[in-house]
């Protein structure tokens, strides 16, 4: 054990003494004893590294979050939350005994504590977007994460030197930067400097030598500033407080980053007034500009402008006693709350009428929400991390509404993210902006403070050509959207149109042709749920209406046979190229054409076209141990202007190992190929990966598998054949 590092643990009856002056209802109170006594009996006889109980790590996640004002639920979940992974219990137990809000909470943080973060960007990638996920469902997932990570950072001095510098990384590439978003600064700032401890021990240990050889001297310097501060806001009636400080190691070791000696940094002095009102606040700067001549460019006001994690504070930096620099923070006592708990202290609050906090809390919630639900269909967890760090972890602007209220958005923006940020209404309907009392174009970048007025139409009209400048994944989903949802109904009307064109052609009764019986019949042998589905894959050009005609009288063979007729008519005169189409087929204009699943043919492959019964041109690999000799085998060829991906399957043989699967996934994002299914096999001395990809063409897919045989640990690859 690491003396030097070691404290000792909080107990449980000292973590409940601490919990009753916040959780007054008995049985808020007797549920988080119940979550104890569990968890107490499912870790009982098991120890931590570095030798403590185990029941001692929940105890002390509890104990962190309580001091973010969280609630009893979030206390019994902090408890409980590692009783799944460690502990045997299972979430229908949770559930059971606790309620879903407790075992939901409980799932959502056993699931995320399953992954673990390498360098390799894509499970990085997947690790923010669990994260992230469970933010959206209830954001009270993350104070719990927060806190476990936190308090494994306290003691990771019990793991390997190795597994230190994996869990440092782990924490500031991912962790970090989200306890920075929500602003729940008193657990970032003690993860900075945990992080710099364990990821460049050296350079922590110098600041910290340095500090201490001068600490004695700091302290007194900070008495005789706090003295003379408070001397002159007491004679003139201003309630106050404040603290003195050093300032921390990591904040020290930025400056130094950003290519300063350490003779050079003069401002390690910082005190922090907290006064009762916003107008003491500034009553209080002026009163110590006053009589300490305050650094140029240094003054911030963060409380007109607040910071993108809802952060608020007067900065001033002055040249004070002994001729030295202090930086002075000035803020309410609700401030502070905000600024060291986040979101989490607002709670506390919010009975207290603070309107304005409460709608940027909400803001702030929402587009968390609004991230993830635009990211939740994107291909790739790389992808959804992109955009994640895009829309929550770049840098920020605040632009504003004409009634002043403030709209967060990533640096970057334009007027139609701002639009879509308002309502998805607004930006549908958005026709012009006016930024500043001037006219811009829609692609106009905004500028932080940018007081932003959009114009709109009374009928949505976006325009597709907005994909290519709005900055937000919001935005872009939001477009993505409308036009998804205005093409089908494109498609839907075009159907029904072309389907009462045959019914008419063939003067045959609507009525008798769309009876609820036949619409039925039709759905059953289609695999579609209405009369609307039909028309849609009608207008799309999935069937004709001859075809789905000739299925109520279920003259199916007739159909085939006019087919090869058409065919045999045209045989080697494959001229028609539908660009809509990724198969040619010869004579034949709108047929519906499927892809063989046993030997998933792409395009680049030599292809044979089957005629069959019920499901139009079935196109297999030439070579496709299902074909043989028949009269239904017709010529098809792939249009090579369409830009469609495809699916196949591989299989790669491998010597058993370590992530080697994650250097497969590595490969195929190099070469743009999406892994969309991957089973695993194990055998004596290897392990046999069936993957299935979406690739564009087989020059693609060659190139991909050339890259996975350069792979050291790869034994064998090749495509599946039928």
């Amino acid at each position: 054990m690491n003396n030097e590092l070691y404290v000792k643990p909080i107990t449980y009856d000292e973590l409940y003494e601490k919990i009753k002056q916040f959780i007054k209802k008995d049985e808020e109170l007797e549920i988080i004893e119940k979550a104890y006594q569990f968890a107490n009996e499912h870790h009982k006889n098991k120890n931590r590294l570095n030798g403590d109980p185990y029941i001692s790590h929940p105890l002390e996640v509890a104990n962190i979050s309580l001091d973010l004002n969280v609630d009893y639920v979030t206390i019994s979940s902090a408890l409980l939350h590692e009783t799944v992974n460690h502990g045997g219990a299972t979430i229908e137990e949770i559930k059971d005994l606790f309620g879903n809000e407790i075992a939901n909470i409980v799932n959502s943080i056993s699931k995320i504590n399953k992954l673990g973060l390498n360098d390799n960007k894509d499970s990085s990638a997947q690790y923010l977007r669990k994260v992230m996920v469970g933010l959206s469902e209830d954001v009270r997932v993350l104070y719990i994460k927060l806190a476990d990570r936190l308090h494994n950072m306290r003691t990771l001095y019990a793991l390997p030197e190795k597994d230190q510098k994996e869990k440092a990384n782990e924490t500031s590439t991912v962790l970090i930067p989200i306890a920075h978003r929500l602003g729940i600064n008193s657990i970032k700032s003690e993860l900075e400097d945990l992080c710099l401890r364990y990821t460049k021990p050296n350079v922590y240990n110098d600041i910290l030598e340095k500090l201490d050889a001068s600490r004695e001297e700091l302290n007194g310097l900070l008495t005789d500033m706090k003295d003379s501060i408070s001397e002159i806001l007491t004679s003139n009636g201003v309630k106050f407080k404040i603290k003195g400080r050093v300032k921390s190691v990591h904040s020290l070791y930025n400056k130094m980053d950003n290519g300063k000696r350490w003779n050079d940094i003069y401002d390690i002095l910082a005190l922090r007034v907290f006064v009762d009102t916003e107008q003491d606040c500034y009553l209080t700067i002026g009163l110590i500009h006053s009589k300490y001549r305050p650094m140029p460019k240094r003054f911030k006001d963060y409380i007109a402008n607040p910071k993108e994690n809802m952060y608020q504070s007067l900065h001033t930096t002055v040249f004070g006693e002994g001729g030295h620099l202090y930086e002075v923070q000035v803020r309410t006592y609700e401030m502070d709350e905000i600024a060291e708990k986040g979101i989490a202290s607002h709670w506390s609050y919010k009975e207290k009428g603070s309107v304005k906090i409460q709608s940027m809390m909400e803001q702030k919630l929402e587009m968390f929400r609004n991230v993830i639900e635009a990211n939740s269909s994107v291909e790739t967890d790389i992808e959804f991390a992109n955009n994640v760090n895009s829309d929550l972890l770049a840098d920020v602007i605040y632009c504003f509404t004409p009634k002043g209220d403030a709209i967060e958005l990533p640096k970057g923006s334009t007027p139609v993210d701002f639009a879509y940020r308002i309502h998805s209404g607004v930006g549908d309907r958005t026709v012009g902006a006016i930024v500043n009392e001037q006219i811009v174009p829609l692609n106009y970048e905004l500028s932080d403070g940018d007081i932003v007025k959009i114009n709109t139409n009374k009928e949505p009209n976006p325009n597709k050509d907005w994909l290519n400048f709005v900055k937000t994944s919001q935005a872009k989903g939001k477009i993505k959207s409308f036009f998804s949802k205005q093409d089908r109904t494109n498609y839907i009307n075009s159907g029904k149109e072309m389907l009462e064109k045959e019914i008419r052609k063939r003067k045959e009764s609507f009525t008798e042709i769309l009876s609820e019986e036949n619409i039925n019949k039709l759905c059953n042998d289609l695999h579609t749920e209405n009369l609307e589905e039909i028309y849609l894959n009608i207008g799309s050009l999935r069937y004709t209406p001859s075809y789905v005609i000739n299925l109520i009288y279920e003259d199916k063979k007739d159909v085939m046979d006019i087919y090869l007729g058409k065919v045999n008519n045209n045989i080697g005169n494959i001229t028609n190229k539908n660009a809509k189409n990724d198969i040619i087929v010869a004579g034949i204009d709108d047929i519906l054409v499927n892809i063989a699943n046993c030997c998933k043919p792409i395009k680049g492959d030599k292809i044979i076209g089957y005629v069959s019964k019920g499901q139009g041109i079935i196109v297999h690999k030439a070579d496709c141990h299902n074909i043989s000799e028949s009269d239904r085998l017709i010529d098809v060829e792939w249009n090579m202007d369409n830009t469609s991906s495809y699916l196949t399957d591989l299989y790669i043989k491998v010597i058993k190992g370590k992530n080697q699967l994650l250097d497969i996934i590595t490969k195929a994002s190099q070469k743009d190929v999406y892994i969309e299914a991957v089973k695993t096999f194990e055998e004596n001395d290897y392990t046999r990966f069936a993957l299935t990809i979406k690739t564009n063409d087989s020059s693609q897919l060659e190139l991909f598998i050339s890259d996975l045989r350069s792979l050291p640990f790869v034994v064998d690859v090749g495509r599946v054949n039928s």
